[in-house]
């Protein structure tokens, strides 16, 4: 694989739904991420790669799914399963803790937060893809939650619209290995030029940061 190396005045880092109902203990949805999460150490690995963007000095954009509000969905025509899980759920519901970014994933100032995707991909429907026009970005390195939906579909929707992808493969997860199988082995392949490990961006990212 030729050797990784990441321009920050091109680059940036895409954090995708680092919620407390994702990622943290007594979240909704952590009891289902929790055993391939600490298998792969995915939390600590999406901080220590977020960290390292942030001392390379990449621009950090934040893709976070729409929060839960009573009235969602209630007059839609057509409602998306995983729409419709989310709603039963009441997952990400706004105003509660689970709702909230976990605590060391809390934006910094100048970091941008994109408007909230209704779906999966973190672009159909936000200013994603605005904000890193204008920000000159090219290439974006991608973590966060989940493997085969949030993560897929943002990936997937970034190569269409033309940027270079980097997945960092330990620092998502999903419910199954069965299902980081499919995404990471599978699917992701067809859209991201790069699926690497974190010490391997961590790497590339503290050598731009030399530079």
């Amino acid at each position: 694989m030729t050797e990784l190396f990441y321009d920050r005045s091109n680059t940036g880092l895409i954090v995708v739904d680092p919620y407390n109902d994702f990622i943290s203990e007594g979240g909704k949805i952590w009891p289902r991420l929790k055993e391939v999460a600490e298998a792969n150490n995915c939390v600590p690995h999406m901080l220590e790669v977020l960290n390292a963007a942030r001392q390379a000095r990449l621009r950090v954009f934040f893709a976070m799914h729409h929060r839960y509000r009573p009235g969602d969905y209630e007059n839609w025509k057509f409602v998306a399963p995983i729409q419709r899980a989310a709603w039963h759920r009441r997952s990400f519901e706004f105003g509660t803790w689970g709702g909230e970014f976990r605590a060391e994933f809390v934006p910094l100032d100048g970091e941008v937060i994109a408007s909230e995707h209704w779906c999966s991909s973190g672009f159909a429907n936000t200013d994603l893809d605005l904000e890193l026009k204008r920000h000159g970005i090219q290439r974006v390195i991608v973590i966060g939650l989940v493997a085969h939906t949030c993560i897929e579909a943002t990936v997937r929707y970034a190569a269409e619209l033309g940027y270079d992808v980097t997945v960092v493969k330990d620092a998502v997860a999903d419910y199954s290995p069965e299902m980081m199988h499919a995404a990471l082995d599978i699917n992701l392949p067809n859209y991201a030029s790069a699926i690497v490990e974190t010490g391997e961006v961590v790497t590339a990212l503290s050598a731009s940061n030399a530079a």
